[in-house]
């Protein structure tokens, strides 16, 4: 495991030096995420104008899942879509062989090869937002800590998902379509699923497991979450993960080198 590390930290090293030579797209990148975030509040702001609070959830509450969601935004635009994404690249340019052939795991490799800055605003102001709505709530440092576990969980399902869907390129060699649909699904963890209809609810519980990624820990932090449910979302980042390493050598099994 230490090898591991170490090699991630020179992965991340290195890129993040090479994204440091153009400062500028990390500026506006900051910028462009300050005004969707803004946007995002503002919609939160105009629900709850009337009311204060839709299926017991209140403005504040509601600000800590949007916080949330906006951190695992970040990491994602950090890590994930940037690695993940470029598997259908290695495919279908044949250099998924110098990859399967380097002395690692190809799936540890590809999933954390490159880093880019972008996200960390994204990161930053999601741990803003959660302090703030936190701070409002009268939260303490054991309910920051209730949150962990299911947010860990969240982040474990979000890679699986991701995961998966980029190895079946080995296949199809261009999911960038489905990939984008993921995303906007995904979307839907900014608001409490209880602000959304029981079917679709329903839908992003069990089917795309939007609850898992922003309500489940929004709701471990206001001491809400059943334990079942926190169970729950372990159990399903676990087996996320796991189907993700057995989908993968699956998909190995099935490619073609471009050498043969």
């Amino acid at each position: 495991m230490n090898r591991y590390f170490k090699t991630m930290r020179l992965f991340w090293t290195t890129s993040l030096a090479a994204e440091m030579e153009y400062r500028t797209n990390f500026l506006i990148s900051s910028f462009t995420s300050l005004g969707n975030l803004a946007g995002s509040i503002f919609l939160i702001h105009l629900i709850f104008q009337r009311v204060p609070e839709i299926e017991g959830w209140s403005f504040d509450q509601s600000l800590l899942v949007m916080g949330f969601f906006t951190m695992l935004g970040g990491v994602a635009n950090t890590v994930l879509r940037v690695n993940l994404s470029r598997i259908v690249q290695h495919v279908r340019e044949g250099t998924m062989d110098f990859i399967l052939l380097k002395p690692i795991d190809s799936q540890f490799h590809l999933s954390v090869r490159r880093f880019i800055s972008w996200g960390i605003p994204d990161i930053a102001y999601g741990i803003l937002i959660v302090l703030y709505a936190g701070m409002r709530l009268g939260l303490g440092p054991l309910e920051y800590a209730a949150a962990l576990l299911p947010l860990a969980a969240g982040l474990v399902t979000l890679y699986s998902l991701w995961f998966m869907l980029g190895a079946t390129s080995i296949w199809f060699v261009k999911v960038h379509n489905v990939t984008y649909v993921l995303s906007n699904l995904l979307a839907a963890g900014r608001f409490p699923i209880a602000l959304y209809p029981v079917a679709m609810r329903l839908f992003f519980t069990f089917i795309v497991p939007v609850a898992f990624l922003t309500t489940v820990p929004a709701q471990a932090m206001l001491g809400r979450a059943d334990w079942l449910w926190l169970i729950g979302a372990a159990v399903f980042a676990a087996v996320a993960f796991l189907a993700s390493r057995m989908f993968w050598h699956f998909a190995l099994r099935h490619y073609t080198s471009a050498s043969s």
